[in-house]
């Protein structure tokens, strides 16, 4: 059984969602901790009541972010984690922490990466009359947003307004991260270092990764 240490800044509902599909045993994996830099962040509350070990590091006590990023990476590191998964954590890493854990730490973006890293993805979608719009899973790397790609969930713009598209992006969001998150805990999913390739076992890839399109 894999140990997971999930990031978060904010409510979790990607949180809820791999908590549930550890619930549901879909997911052979434990969450040992969920580490927020935000003390009023409500995953905080959604992993208490899951009866999951929480724990706060306020960027706002560190100077600079690599005093914070040697903190967050202490923390992790006595932890000894299988995987990190990025669930909504609103710092941009250093180096430091994807270069130790290479291969370990997952994000989830919403955007067809390479498509808009960074912010306000879905008004960006909406102002280039993009036909489709998605969420991107993928590795950390050192450069935001450009680690490797593992899956793509897509969806139709169908005339949405920005609240609208957010809605049905998070909906793809809780459907297919939770599924990378299995397969890597049931190891058909791992990165080989020496290779610096991503391998996948008994599943079907596109273009070197999971895609896949959603009617929601």
């Amino acid at each position: 059984m894999k140990k997971i240490i999930v990031l978060i800044s904010g409510s979790g509902s990607n949180l809820q969602s791999i908590i549930d599909n550890i619930n549901s045993k879909n997911i052979k994996g434990e969450i040992v901790e969920v580490i927020s830099n935000e003390n009023g962040a409500f995953g905080l509350t959604r992993a208490k009541n899951a009866n999951i070990n929480t724990f706060v590091l306020d960027h706002r006590l560190y100077k600079t972010r690599d005093m914070y990023d040697k903190a967050l990476l202490k923390r992790l590191s006595s932890l000894n984690p299988d995987l990190i998964i990025m669930a909504g954590f609103m710092r941009i890493l250093t180096p430091i922490i994807p270069n130790y854990f290479k291969g370990k730490i997952l994000n989830i973006h919403p955007s067809l990466l390479p498509l808009y890293p960074g912010l306000d993805t879905h008004q960006k979608a909406i102002n280039n009359k993009d036909k489709c719009h998605g969420v991107s899973v993928h590795y950390v790397s050192p450069v935001l947003d450009g680690g490797p790609l593992i899956a793509q969930g897509r969806i139709v713009i169908n005339n949405d307004e920005v609240s609208t598209l957010i809605k049905r992006i998070h909906k793809v969001e809780h459907l297919i991260y939770p599924l990378v998150i299995k397969y890597i805990c049931d190891e058909k999913i791992y990165f080989d270092i020496a290779l610096n390739k991503i391998i996948y076992k008994d599943i079907d890839v596109k273009d070197d990764i999971i895609k896949k399109d959603y009617e929601i």
